[in-house]
């Protein structure tokens, strides 16, 4: 062990089982040889453990306890999972002398199988962070100045009164984030929409994954993932559409490189605009030009259909719609879409050779997709691959229309995304009368009269001066939402009472009228679903810090200062913890898709998480959806009526009626439409942005993990070796980017990724500047978000982070300077050892205890082979992975 520590998995890790399935303790491993310490920053997906298809993934816990805190001095070890990443990764929290002190992966989830990623690892240090807010603050003077509870909570209420009273619940919205517990969202919807009656309740979720719950409810008429991670076990074939999965679920993509390290390995389809360990892996690298994915798909769809390689027998039983795209795709051969995605239609080709002999295809989408144009109209396109395949409801056949966020998925079941709870339908009166009951109020009290308000038009109405207070609670949109200028201009508005409940003093945070200091995981308890719907319980470990409180105890404290009543006069929330919270959102949720009956807070307790929908009937959950019937698609029990995937314009009853009055899954077509913004002159570039592996969002946590900062400290551009030649730049040159909205300046990486493309990440804002919340005297613009632009997506209002036309420019020399880019990721320069690499050193060092082979890997180490790969697929990209 480096420098004496001995950061080995804890003797009493639960659960651990070696792959043979006979070890009885990670200890014997550990006398075996078998630990090893990694630094989790040069090698971020750590060590491999091979397996064949159908087999079980391989266990290998990983564990980091900090300096000077040996396994043996653990006093105790908390259950929780991540919170940094849509995975789910299960863990342990160490406690020692009542605070965190590092964690460990749970050997017996079907999540990760003991694994973490560098977030899992060393985002937790960000909790004890000396610059938590321990106290509420309130504007006085024009400064925010500290202040007690019952102050900012009077001053609050007394706001939300005064505006009920003059203006109606329409002054008042909610903006809330992906990363509270199920029972905060369940509670906030319930105060919103039943105690305010507001239309204007949204999370941060609209920017990540507001296309994955449109494409599932365009398909098959309701929300929730119909595949399982397991599928990685089983499939045979695997595409990944816009999803850097490496950076973005590294726990995911190790998964993936110990299938393709053991036998009979999955080919894999990567679609990406940029050279991403995904891309250099696949077997196939398909890299349209930006604002292209629906042509491209529709190539695809087209191949497919045209060789036969579809299940008529499936689609007859199941499906509707099927003529109509066969008619729409007839002329999307792969040779239209090569002239107009800038991709060579023999490799459209191959790639649908894969797709469509696949004998169990698994395919991923996310953010490439999802914040791009025609977001909606592509990711169902990847849907109907699937329904035409008849590639649902088994092992290894399946689609992931993958989330962001750790708790996005109880963002939208709980309905804190504007859909109502239960993914019950607005426009379906049995359904508003269902959830009334629930609520025991009258179905009126629920707006339904329209629907509900997304986040990007809140902020417009915020703009306009129709909403009067904005409660923004987790999420950072100073920083997070395009055209900042606006943006900031918008909450700086004396007219807009803004409300900021969070762990620090973000860029929103100092904009706000009241500030609100909250507790977060490790230091409350509740539960929330993954991607591929696991539930976890995630208990206290460590009491917050000062006067922080967890979410749902401010949010109970304002429904009882607001006097919320039911119709029959009693309290309107009528639990008090999260258990009870929780109790009553099974209540909610009975007999709907995302049915938690079977589940209690004692049955998740010391095990691996559980899948929904989980009843009596199903006690251990369900791992797939659709394996017989599509099940929610019926006009009586849809969440949704569907919509025009070019107009966003809602379908009624009757026109779903009419359409699908058996309640089948809906093959809906798309037609290739250009992009809004395009290359001229002035801005010569296309832009997009997306995340990097060792950061998440804004930065407001793992800035404060020293690991994950000193990995990408500082913001960067990337551009192709070609064109830095052309405009004759160099690596670490102090470079501008600009668009239409405005610039942002960053130290220049080369890289592989395609002619005419800029990449920026979107995770840097002010707060650690002098400027402290936006651009200004010593403090040059970084924030991705400065350049991008106002528009969303008609169907899923996702705005378009990853289409913009945009120009660079030299400000000064780097005189040797590298840029701060991870060298371990997509951000690899283009030339192998022309920057120096990224290491973590003995702080990054990491246990890990299990069969591993010693190996890295592929992505850690660069290669001759990876730098022609990248020479030769460099033409054209996908609208952004990086997420």
């Amino acid at each position: 062990m480096t420098g004496g520590r001995d950061r080995r998995c804890h003797p009493a890790a639960p659960g651990y089982r070696g792959r043979t399935g006979t070890a009885d303790a990670v200890g014997d491993l550990g006398e075996a040889g078998m630990d090893a310490s990694v630094d989790r920053i040069a090698r971020p997906w750590g060590s491999r453990t091979p397996y064949g298809r159908h087999e079980p993934w391989p266990v290998r816990v990983d564990t980091y306890l900090e300096e000077g805190v040996e396994p043996g001095s653990v006093q105790r070890w908390v259950q929780a999972a991540s919170i940094l990443h849509s995975d789910g990764d299960a863990m342990d929290i160490a406690v020692v002398d009542g605070r965190m002190a590092g964690v460990r992966g749970r050997a017996d989830d079907r999540v990760n199988h003991g694994r973490l990623g560098p977030k899992d690892l060393f985002g937790w240090q960000a909790n004890a962070s000396p610059d938590r807010l321990t106290r509420p603050l309130v504007r006085r003077d024009g400064h925010l100045t500290g202040c007690d509870w019952a102050t900012a909570m009077d001053r609050i209420v007394a706001r939300s009164r005064e505006l009920l009273e003059k203006r109606g619940p329409g002054a008042i919205g909610f903006y809330t984030t992906g990363q509270l517990f199920l029972e905060e969202y369940y509670t906030l919807a319930l105060l919103a929409r039943a105690g305010i009656g507001t239309p204007h309740l949204d999370g941060n979720t609209r920017l990540c994954t507001a296309t994955a719950s449109e494409a599932l409810k365009e398909s098959f008429g309701c929300d929730g993932q119909p595949g399982s991670y397991d599928d990685l076990d089983h499939a045979d074939a695997i595409a990944l559409f816009g999803h850097n999965i490496a950076e973005t679920q590294p726990v995911q993509w190790m998964r993936v490189l110990d299938r393709l390290g053991g036998p009979d390995p999955p080919r894999l389809v990567c679609v990406d605009p940029r050279p991403t360990r995904v891309a250099r892996t696949a077997a196939v690298h398909l890299a349209p030009r930006l604002g292209t994915n629906v042509a491209l798909l529709n190539a695809l769809l087209h191949e497919i259909i045209r060789t036969d390689r579809v299940d008529h027998a499936y689609i007859a039983a199941h499906t509707v719609g099927y003529e109509e795209l066969v008619s729409r795709v007839k002329e999307c051969t792969p040779e239209w879409a090569a002239a107009i995605c800038d991709v060579p239609a023999a490799r459209i080709g191959e790639a649908a050779e894969v797709l469509g002999t696949a004998d169990r295809l698994l395919s991923t989408v996310l953010q490439g997709v999802y914040q791009s144009h025609q977001a909606t109209a592509a990711a169902v396109q990847v849907n109907n691959l699937h329904l035409i395949r008849g590639m649902l409801g088994r092992p290894g056949a399946g689609v992931l229309q993958m989330n962001g966020q750790p708790t996005a998925q109880n963002t939208r079941e709980c309905g804190a995304d504007g859909n109502l709870p239960g993914f019950r339908n607005w426009q379906n009166d049995s359904h508003v009368a269902d959830l009334a009951r629930v609520w025991n109020v009258d179905p009126r009290t629920i707006p339904h009269y329209a629907p509900p308000t997304h986040a990007m038009q809140m902020f417009r109405y915020a703009e306009q001066g129709s909403i009067r207070m904005l409660w923004i609670n987790g999420t950072n949109p100073a920083v997070s939402l395009p055209d900042l200028s606006r943006v900031r201009s918008i909450l700086s508005q004396d007219r807009l009472f803004v409300i900021v409940q969070d762990l620090f003093l973000t860029e929103t945070a100092q904009l706000a009228d009241v500030v609100l200091p909250a507790a977060t995981w490790g230091e409350k308890t509740g539960t929330f679903t993954n991607a591929d719907r696991t539930v976890h319980l995630s208990d206290k470990a460590v009491e917050p810090p000062g006067e922080a409180k967890p979410d749902l105890d401010i949010f109970l404290d304002y429904a009882a200062r607001m006097d919320f009543r039911d119709k029959d006069g009693g309290p309107l929330v009528t639990w008090h913890d999260p258990e009870s919270a929780f109790e009553a959102w099974k209540r909610c949720s009975a007999g709907r898709p995302c049915d938690y009956t079977g589940l209690t807070y004692d049955r998740l307790r010391g095990r691996s998480g559980i899948q929904w929908p989980c009843t009596e009937q199903t006690p251990e959950g369900t791992e797939r959806l659709y394996t017989d019937t599509i099940d929610w698609a019926h006009p009586d029990v849809c969440e949704s009526y569907g919509k025009d995937l070019v107009t966003g314009a809602a379908d009624d009853a009757v026109e779903y009626c009419s359409l699908n009055p058996d309640g089948k899954a809906m093959i809906k077509a798309a037609s290739y439409l250009p992009p809004h913004e395009t290359p001229d002159a002035a801005y010569p570039f296309q832009l997009t942005t997306g995340r990097t592996l060792y950061h998440f969002h804004t930065r407001t946590k793992t800035a404060r993990a020293p690991q994950l900062n000193a990995a990408a400290p500082e913001v960067w551009v990337e551009v192709s070796a070609a064109d830095a030649a052309a405009l004759g730049l160099d690596e670490g040159d102090l470079v501008e980017v600009t668009t239409p909205r405005g610039a942002l300046r960053g130290r220049l990486r080369t890289t592989g990724i395609r002619p005419g493309l800029l990449f920026v990440p979107f995770h840097y804002g002010y707060w650690d500047t002098e400027a402290g919340h936006g651009p200004g005297d010593g403090t040059p613009a970084r924030a991705a978000n400065e350049t991008t632009i106002t528009d969303w997506d008609p169907v899923s209002k996702q705005p378009l982070f990853k289409t913009a036309a945009a120009a660079l420019r030299l400000v000064e020399r780097g005189n040797g300077r590298s840029a701060p880019a991870p060298t371990t990721t997509a951000s690899a320069p283009f030339r192998a050892g022309a920057v120096p690499s990224t290491t973590g050193g003995t702080s990054a060092l990491a246990g890990q205890a299990g069969d591993t082979d010693g190996e890295e890997g592929e992505g850690n180490k660069e290669d001759e082979d990876g730098r022609e790969d990248r020479e030769d697929r460099g033409k054209g990209q996908v609208e952004g992975d990086s997420e």
